[in-house]
C-alpha cells in the first residue's frame, strides 16, 4: 500500500485555511487546536487564544498544521512532500507505516523482506519514530493514531524482524519508548488490545522501568492516563509497586500503609490523585487521615488542573467522593482549564449518584 502523497501539500495548504477561517469565525475547537499545536499557545489557558484571534494569520495556522502532520515548522513540511516524491528511503518509511496503521500484514512482510533495514528506520519528520512506534497510537502524526484490529500481528512481525523495542522517539517534548506511548494512548484501549500489546512487548524485552523521559514507568504511566487494566496487567508481569502512588491507584491498601511512613510528601500527594481517581474510597480515607489535604489541586502529571474531589465525582465514585466531603474538601474549588467544579465534572460525565450527593451537601 504506498500512499497516495502528491496532494499531501494542496490538502495541508487548504487545510490551513479551513483552520484560519474557522478560527476567525470564532470556532471552539479552532481555538483549542491552536492551544494544543501553536508554539505561542503550548501550556497556556485557550482564552488567550481567543483574545489574539485578531493577531493570527494564516502563517500561524500553517504552523499548527505542519505540527499535526509531524513537523515543526511549515517548511519542513514543503521539504517533506518533495523528498516523498522520490522513490528513496523517506517514501519506503512512509508506505510501510501505512501498511502498520491499517493493519496490512502481506504489504508489510513484503517491504520488510525487500528492505530489513526499513524495521529500525527513522520517520523524517520531527518525532523521528520507527514503525513500532506507530503501534502505540499516540505521539505520532494525528491521522494515524489508530488501532487496527490485528495490531497484535502486526506488533509481533515488527518484533520477529528485529525492531529495537525500546527505542526513543521525541514525542511530547519527551524522549519516549513505544510502550511509554503505548500505556498512555486511547485507541488500543478502544479497541481492547492496550494490555495485550504491553504483553507483547514485555515478552520481547521491553523495559517496565526503563529509559524514556516522565514516562519511563509504565505501570505509573498506565494509571496516570486512566488505564488500571493495563496497570494491573503490567504489575502481574512484574512492574514495581514499591512506591506509595503506585499501589494507591491499584488500590492496594495494605501496600499503601505499609509504604506510606517512609514516602515524600511528592508522592503521598500522587497517592491521594490516584486513590480518588479510581474511587479506592479506603485508600484515600487513609491518605486524608495521614493529613493529606482534601482541597489541594493534583500534583504535576496527575492532572494537576484539578482536584482530588474532581476526579472523583466526574468519574462517579461515589464513596470516594463522599470521604473528600466528610475530610472537608472544598466544593467550590474550580478546575483550572475548564473553570467546572466537581458538581460541574459529575454533571458533564452524567453522574448522577454523584451530583444528587453534591447537590445534597450544598444544600445543607
Amino acid at each position: 500500500m504506498t500512499p497516495d502523497l502528491d496532494p499531501f501539500l494542496a490538502a495541508s495548504e487548504h487545510e490551513a485555511h479551513l483552520l484560519h477561517h474557522a478560527l476567525l469565525a470564532g470556532d471552539d475547537a479552532a481555538a483549542w487546536r491552536f492551544k494544543w499545536q501553536h508554539s505561542r499557545f503550548r501550556g497556556r489557558h485557550v482564552d488567550e487564544v481567543r483574545a489574539a484571534i485578531g493577531e493570527l494569520s494564516l502563517g500561524d495556522a500553517h504552523e499548527v498544521v505542519a505540527h499535526d502532520h509531524g513537523f515543526a515548522r511549515w517548511d519542513d513540511l514543503v521539504a517533506f512532500t518533495e523528498a516523498v516524491q522520490d522513490d528513496g528511503p523517506a517514501r519506503r518509511f512512509e508506505a510501510a507505516v501505512e501498511a502498520v496503521v491499517h493493519g496490512d500484514l502481506e504489504s508489510l512482510r513484503r517491504m520488510l523482506r525487500d528492505d530489513p533495514a526499513l524495521v529500525r528506520a527513522r520517520s523524517p519528520r520531527r518525532h523521528r519514530a520507527t514503525l513500532l512506534h506507530y503501534i502505540a497510537a499516540n505521539g505520532v502524526e494525528d491521522a494515524r493514531q489508530r488501532t487496527p484490529a490485528n495490531a497484535l500481528e502486526v506488533a509481533r512481525l515488527l518484533l520477529e524482524s528485529g525492531a529495537e523495542v525500546d527505542a526513543l522517539a521525541d514525542m511530547y517534548d519527551q524522549r519516549c519508548t513505544t510502550m511509554s506511548m503505548l500505556v498512555s494512548s486511547a485507541h488500543p484501549d478502544e479497541a481492547g488490545l492496550q494490555a495485550a500489546l504491553a504483553e507483547l512487548l514485555v515478552d520481547h524485552g521491553a523495559a517496565l522501568d526503563g529509559p524514556g523521559s516522565a514516562w519511563s514507568s509504565a505501570v505509573m504511566t498506565a494509571l496516570t492516563f486512566g488505564y488500571p487494566a493495563t496497570a494491573e496487567a503490567l504489575a502481574r508481569r512484574g512492574a514495581s509497586v514499591d512506591d506509595v502512588a503506585v499501589a494507591a491507584g491499584l488500590g492496594r491498601v495494605d501496600d499503601v500503609r505499609r509504604l506510606l511512613p517512609a514516602s515524600s510528601a511528592e508522592r503521598r500527594h500522587a497517592a491521594l490523585a490516584l486513590a480518588a481517581q479510581y474511587g479506592h474510597a479506603d485508600v484515600v480515607a487513609l491518605l486524608l487521615d495521614a493529613g493529606e489535604d482534601p482541597s489541594r489541586y493534583n500534583p504535576e502529571g496527575h492532572h494537576a488542573h484539578a482536584t482530588p474531589l474532581h476526579h472523583a465525582a466526574g468519574w462517579g465514585h461515589v464513596e470516594a467522593v463522599r470521604t473528600l466531603v466528610e475530610h472537608g474538601a472544598r466544593l467550590d474549588m474550580r478546575d483550572t482549564i475548564y473553570d467546572g467544579t466537581p458538581l460541574d465534572w459529575a454533571l458533564h460525565g452524567r453522574q448522577v449518584a454523584v451530583a444528587e450527593y453534591l447537590l445534597g451537601v450544598d444544600a445543607r
